[in-house]
């Protein structure tokens, strides 16, 4: 009796000692997460040069105010042989427009304008916090807008990877007038994200997430509710994508280690009517361009193509 009394004063001591270090891998994932590194914007003069030798065209600075007040800036270009639609950039997380430009050179050489705006507390966009799409999502809304506002392009399409993907797709929600969108690496849902978070910064399987890794999830949760009134199990592409009709290519690497393929055959699974999902053997994150150049170039604007206002009036 008396060592099973022994024991189980040992296994609360330990269960105490486990959710107080939960508690606080909790406030730590929490202010990790939306408290993010600001990569700045140094290439302007590099890329304005290139821009106007390669597309005869000029960099435009451009930038709105989001709904709750905050500036977000990017750049706008107009190749000379512009086909008359466009195309917005998301990149992804501590990133700024920079990093998605090798992409838009892909789109301007078939003639798409492109938009590449810094997300919120990204770059030179101001925003106090990274909030995965609590209000990035109304924000592209806010962009598309813009460029319907002056001389309004025949489509606006939308191409985004890792977090600048999953936050296209969840502007699906309130964003109609994409005429189709490709993304490469979103996750399904933050809440599915966090388990595999959880798990892969302690170098252990899913399971953990999906069991003792719940109190470090839920403090998380906890913290950033009470904290900053921030809900981060929140952010879910998969059902903006379910309460979308956009035409969306989901392309994600079979050897993405940082956000598991899983994530895309979710999305994929949720809106089988409009969604197309596109699994590129050996490519790591963001690597599908790298792995296949050639057939990612073909696939993405032949997606675009195939989606313009006159193929979707017929």
């Amino acid at each position: 009796m008396r060592r099973f009394i022994k024991l189980a004063r040992i296994l609360a001591v330990a269960t105490g000692v486990y959710l107080l270090l939960a508690v606080v891998a909790g406030i730590a994932v929490t202010e990790g997460s939306i408290r993010l590194f600001h990569r700045p914007v140094t290439h302007r003069q590099q890329v304005a040069a290139y821009v106007r030798q390669h597309y005869q065209a000029s960099l435009q600075d451009v930038s709105i105010r989001a709904t709750d007040g905050v500036v977000l800036k990017g750049w706008y270009i107009r190749p000379r042989d512009y086909n008359g639609s466009a195309v917005l950039l998301s990149h992804g997380i501590t990133d700024n427009r920079e990093g998605v430009l090798g992409y838009a050179a892909i789109f301007m050489d078939h003639g798409y304008a492109v938009l590449l705006p810094d997300t919120r507390d990204h770059g030179e966009s101001g925003g106090e916090f990274a909030l995965y799409g609590l209000k990035e999502a109304d924000d592209i809304h806010q962009w598309v807008s813009s460029l319907y506002a002056d001389s309004p392009p025949q489509c606006v399409y939308g191409f985004g990877e890792s977090l600048g993907a999953a936050l296209v797709l969840q502007s699906l929600a309130a964003e109609p007038r994409f005429c189709a969108v490709a993304v490469e690496d979103s996750f399904s849902t933050a809440r599915e994200m966090s388990y595999e978070r959880v798990s892969g910064f302690l170098h252990l399987g899913d399971w953990f997430g999906h069991t003792l890794g719940r109190p470090i999830i839920a403090s998380a949760w906890c913290y950033a509710r009470v904290r900053y009134g921030i809900n981060l199990l929140q952010p879910s592409p998969l059902e903006a994508l379910k309460r979308s009709s956009v035409p969306a290519l989901l392309i994600h690497g079979t050897a993405d280690q940082n956000i598991s393929p899983r994530h895309s055959m979710l999305l994929a699974k949720a809106a089988p009517d409009h969604v197309q999902l596109w699994l590129v053997p050996g490519a790591g994150h963001t690597g599908a361009w790298i792995a296949a150049p050639q057939e990612f170039e073909t696939r993405v604007v032949g997606w675009f193509d195939g989606h313009g206002r006159e193929a979707i009036s017929k």
